[in-house]
């Protein structure tokens, strides 16, 4: 960002600005542009620094201020230029800078506001949602045949043409799962952006909600557990539907095919280990900033530790959790046993499990469909192409997801010590 003359007399203009008492910490504001997800917590005197600032004051009188009334000396100079770096500073002395939020994507359906969503997150809908998902639950209890069962799943003759009657319904699904996280930001002011993404090796549909940071921490909540709400409301909702309506029987089939694979997407979300939406609860209820991250780097120090020791040398880093709160750091090194083996026995499974399934499934698919132009059967060679096609089509968006989002993977390096960080 170009550097700016600042001066004792300068009037310093900012962005539209969150500042925010820290959820922990009276003596810590958040402060933080939501429009860029960019946040930092400062001392408490420096949020009024910024008030005073945004009140027109020029630099050197809210030195003054602060120390008349505070007793306390501050640079103001020094506050403002990384203000700036950040991106927060619009202007000083009325000339513009560059903003680096116009090259950030634009939050999507920008017309949605907190007037037209908060309704959904209010007292009345809660009351109503868990009459609903009670009803349901007491409905399986009097008629435990409509509790889910695999074989549900499969409510048709062919599998191609059931997969992909089952994929756009679960899309569909997982569409409105996105949209009720976005919706839940938006009833608090937050923008979002709904995109894919991958977790490990799956590849899932997100919510880019940075911004919520700049809500207190019992606000959050709503965003991050707004998306299992609707799923739990869509399976209790279908399964009264299939138990007191007189649905057709391919109506019905698809209902509880339906709950089936909804059912199978919650214990993603248990997967704890990754970002899923219950790992966003979880650093928050440990009262951690950066769960995932840390817990990482804690483990790579773990591991160039026990290498170091092996070669009887000196650990060439240093432990990443030292600079942390004591609970944050418990929290982290505790944290990073189950990340390092949860994604472990993940990908495990799927080594040894799912990628050879999905191999032998290809083979068989290929083979109905070599069959088809021998004289075997031509509906069951169309069902396999079509499935062939579905499962294909997912595979390249991950491939295409992945390397999008780690570019700095694939890039020729000039020397060793070039690194990348992620925010």
């Amino acid at each position: 960002m170009t550097a700016a003359l600042i001066t004792a007399e300068s009037l310093i203009g900012f962005h539209r600005l969150i500042v925010r008492p820290d959820d922990d910490d009276p003596d810590v504001v958040v402060v933080g542009r939501a429009e860029i997800g960019e946040f930092i917590e400062l001392p408490a005197v420096y949020g009024e620094a910024i008030r005073l600032l945004r009140e027109g004051l020029p630099v050197s009188a809210v030195e003054e201020r602060l120390a008349a009334e505070q007793d306390v000396e501050i640079d103001v100079t020094e506050l403002v230029e990384a203000l700036t770096e950040l991106g927060f500073v619009d202007s000083v002395d009325q000339d513009q800078l560059p903003d680096p939020g116009a090259d950030v994507p634009r939050s999507h359906f920008q017309w949605l506001t907190d007037r037209h969503v908060s309704w959904i997150f209010s007292r009345p809908m809660k009351l109503g949602w868990l009459l609903v998902v009670g009803a349901a639950l007491a409905t399986l209890v009097v008629r435990p045949d409509l509790l889910p069962h695999y074989a549900d799943f499969f409510w048709g003759e062919y599998v191609g043409l059931t997969v992909l009657v089952n994929t756009v319904m679960v899309s569909l699904t997982l569409s409105t799962h996105e949209m009720m996280h976005l919706m839940a930001a938006r009833s608090l002011g937050v923008p979002g952006r709904i995109g894919f993404g991958t977790r490990l090796h799956n590849l899932v549909v997100q919510t880019d909600v940075t911004g919520v940071w700049g809500v207190p921490r019992r606000s959050r909540y709503r965003v991050y557990l707004a998306g299992m709400a609707w799923d739990l409301f869509l399976m209790a909702s279908l399964t009264l539907l299939v138990a007191h309506v007189a649905l057709p029987p391919l109506t019905k089939a698809l209902f509880q095919a339906l709950v089936v694979a909804v059912l199978m997407t919650i214990p993603f979300q248990l997967q704890v280990y990754m970002r899923t939406d219950l790992y966003y609860v979880l650093r928050d209820l440990l009262r951690t900033r950066n769960l995932f991250d840390d817990g990482l780097a804690f483990a790579r120090y773990l591991r160039a530790r026990t290498v170091a020791r092996l070669r009887r040398r000196p650990c060439p880093i240093e432990d990443p959790t030292s600079e942390l709160a004591p609970h944050e750091r418990r929290a982290t090194r505790v944290y990073s046993v189950f990340l390092v083996g949860g994604a472990t026995v993940s990908l495990s499974a799927f080594a040894l499990f799912a990628a050879p399934i999905a191999i032998a499934a290809l083979f068989r698919v290929v083979g109905a469909i070599v069959d088809g132009f021998n004289g075997g059967s031509v509906l069951r060679a169309l069902d396999s192409g079509l499935l062939l096609l579905i499962e294909g089509a997912i595979q390249a968006l991950f491939v295409v997801t992945f390397v999008r989002n780690h570019r700095h993977w694939f890039r020729w390096r000039r020397s060793a010590d070039q690194g990348t960080s992620v925010a």
